[in-house]
């Protein structure tokens, strides 16, 4: 990885050099060159013949996670908007792969950068962060998340870098290798290449967004299904069409679910989404991993649990096509959480149930009948082929 020489932070405040900005542009590009692109796993479940099922598999980026393509698109974006300058710390809002893809580009391009974390976070993540040179400033009161990053920026004279508000208007929609452009690259010589559903996790909305705004400008007829976890405000936000509604309650599923609609979130793009149980997502995280001889992470089983409910529809409607969701990183971060049996117990979660039922889908076909909040876009009128 190319490194620039570290400069620490300037009191009198960051160095503007064009010459210094256009190296850093250059290091970043030069990175998404030699990391080309992730695969496109076609999942084989013989029970669904006719209904094609592909996983985007965002884990083998550098820093292990569908997160990188956002973090890299903030520097981007902050590097060409004047906002990072020679010696700039960067700051963020982030206990999870943001942080630690954040990290990254920081040390690449040589700037110091702060992630602002709850002090719960775990060891694994601090030290993740840690190894790419950043540091962790960990805070009691994870509701001061925001503001404790903002203030932190201030007296650094630094940049917030902000992924909640920045994440859908960072990424270019239209193009320019961006994940929407990827998946549907990736499937021109597949015998369904149109996909009915591409479902994806709300964590900033910034993913959703660049896929819902992409869908509409190359007019394909895909729809695009955002699954939400438990303790998350986006699936009320959706359903109500009110940006108002918070939830108390942290997110158990790393990497998607927030305590408010995010301004990143997008739901004019949305055509669906679906409430996943943590205890659903668990099951449908194992079971997935044990289909693919690896593990997964959570977020990805609240993926794979919401594209598995559209598949059983198709099923029952007799409809051929396919389905496409992301493998958003690797279950290695989370041996100590998700596939630990006691922390599961500790958290009052079974995901045994669900994963009998889902395992039956898979290997039968039969109608996967589970208890999910599902609710269409209020403001969509659906087509009269839409099934």
């Amino acid at each position: 990885m190319q490194t620039f020489p570290f400069r620490h932070h300037n009191p009198a405040g960051p160095a503007y050099r064009r010459g210094w900005v256009d190296e850093a542009v250059a290091a970043i590009e030069a990175d998404q060159c030699r990391t080309a692109d992730t695969h496109l796993i076609r999942l084989i479940v013989p029970a669904l013949s006719g209904i094609d099922i592909y996983l985007k598999d965002e884990s083998t980026h550098p820093t292990g996670s569908l997160k990188h393509r956002l973090a890299r698109s903030l520097f981007l974006y902050a590097l060409c908007n004047g906002h990072i300058r020679e010696g700039t710390p960067v700051v963020e809002a982030s206990s999870g792969s943001t942080a630690v893809s954040e990290a990254y580009f920081a040390q690449m391009i040589g700037v110091p950068f702060y992630a602002v974390m709850p002090r719960v976070t775990s060891a694994e993540k601090i030290a993740a962060i840690e190894h790419y040179g950043g540091n962790c400033h960990l805070i009691d009161d994870g509701r001061a998340l925001y503001a404790e990053a903002a203030a932190l920026a201030a007296r650094l004279n630094g940049h917030y870098m902000d992924q909640f508000t920045f994440a859908e208007r960072a990424t270019d929609w239209c193009g320019n290798n961006n994940i929407a452009e990827s998946i549907f690259t990736q499937l021109q010589g597949e015998p369904r290449p149109i996909p009915d559903w591409i479902v994806m996790g709300a964590g900033t909305g910034g993913t959703s967004a660049t896929i819902g705004r992409y869908l509409r400008y190359r007019q394909y007829p895909t729809r695009l299904c955002v699954a939400d976890v438990e303790h998350s405000a986006f699936f009320n936000c959706f359903r109500t069409q009110d940006r108002s509604h918070v939830c108390e309650r942290p997110s158990l599923i790393e990497g998607v679910g927030r305590p408010r609609c995010e301004p990143s979130f997008v739901p004019g793009v949305v055509d669906r989404m679906m409430k996943i149980p943590d205890a659903a997502t668990i099951a449908a995280m194992n079971v997935l991993s044990r289909r693919l001889r690896r593990a997964v992470g959570g977020s990805t089983g609240t993926n794979f649990l919401a594209l598995c409910r559209l598949a059983s529809e198709m099923r029952q409607a007799n409809v051929s096509g396919s389905l496409v969701t992301l493998i958003c990183d690797s279950g290695e971060r989370y041996r100590q959480t998700y596939y630990e049996p006691e922390w599961l117990k500790g958290r009052g979660l079974d995901p045994a149930p669900f994963e009998a039922a889902l395992s039956s889908f898979l290997t039968t076909g039969e109608p996967l009948t589970l208890d999910v909040d599902d609710v269409a876009n209020p403001q969509i009128v659906p087509s009269p082929e839409a099934s």
